[in-house]
């Protein structure tokens, strides 16, 4: 009879952490609940709160105290309520940090932008991508765009590269070693080796440029952004056709975008490769 009730217990725990879609039911749960608090400065009782996610208490209890244990959540016990907790300002916190940057560097895109008269971009290392998290547009008819929110495979982009660049050995294996380089143009850099041999002209340059890689008749710079500790985080970048972005202005362009990145880790507090 143990066993059987033991097994019982296993099944149900199973079915409460799937969810639908291949979504983690016992993860969507708790989102659920932290966003539930995060609108109630006062807090809500384990009855109230139950009841506006739709949970048995039960459950609902179960869930809070895992968040408690991690300090998600923290229990006032003066008014039986449950509130967010510090772990989840942490976290937020971390975003909030990442939008600073963002807020900061826009001022140095638009005067860029208005030095070169080319759409000027801010760029974050998301995982494996590049995300473009802000943008200046040119005022030109025909102009650069990138989606801000988007994001691009670092190979092939100019923001990637020179991230890849200026970071640790260890951690350009890990993205490169044994992974496909898909080809987009006739441009397209789609092999390790090469790539490496284009890092090390980054490195040696001081930027990067997409030359057609990313599409025919787009020409891209960018520099690093650097954060307090010296590691590289982002990237200023510079687009526009490649009859305005000729290479005879390549080098011209790349000394103003090496300027503003270098401006924008300083306001930032960082420290530009390390020193």
């Amino acid at each position: 009879m143990t066993a059987e009730i033991l097994a019982g217990a296993d099944d149900r725990i199973r079915k409460e952490s799937r969810g639908a879609e291949g979504g983690v039911q016992s993860i969507m749960r708790a989102l659920a609940i932290l966003d539930r608090l995060a609108e109630c400065d006062e807090g809500l009782t384990l009855t109230e709160l139950a009841r506006s996610v739709a949970l048995p208490p039960s459950s609902a209890h179960r869930i809070l105290t895992t968040l408690q244990r991690h300090r998600f959540v923290r229990f006032e016990p003066a008014t039986m309520s449950w509130l967010v907790g510090v772990q989840a300002f942490v976290v937020g916190n971390a975003f909030a940090r990442s939008r600073d940057v963002v807020a900061l560097a826009v001022p140095h895109l638009r005067r860029l932008m208005a030095k070169t008269g080319e759409t000027a971009n801010f760029f974050m290392l998301e995982g494996e991508e590049v995300i473009c998290m802000a943008q200046v547009q040119s005022q030109q008819a025909i102009r650069a765009i990138s989606r801000p929110g988007g994001g691009v495979e670092m190979h092939r982009s100019a923001a990637g590269k020179v991230i890849l660049a200026h970071m640790p050995e260890a951690e350009v294996d890990r993205l490169v070693q044994g992974r496909d380089l898909p080809r987009y143009t006739e441009h397209t850099i789609v092999t390790q080796e090469a790539l490496l041999r284009e890092l090390d002209r980054i490195r040696q340059r001081g930027f990067s440029v997409d030359n057609e890689e990313f599409a025919l008749g787009l020409r891209c710079i960018a520099a690093p952004v650097f954060d307090e500790n010296g590691a590289v985080h982002a990237a200023i970048s510079l687009a526009g056709p490649a009859v305005r972005i000729t290479t005879n202005r390549v080098d011209a362009l790349g000394e103003l975008v090496t300027l503003c990145s270098k401006t924008v880790t300083a306001e930032t507090g960082g420290r530009h490769d390390g020193r």
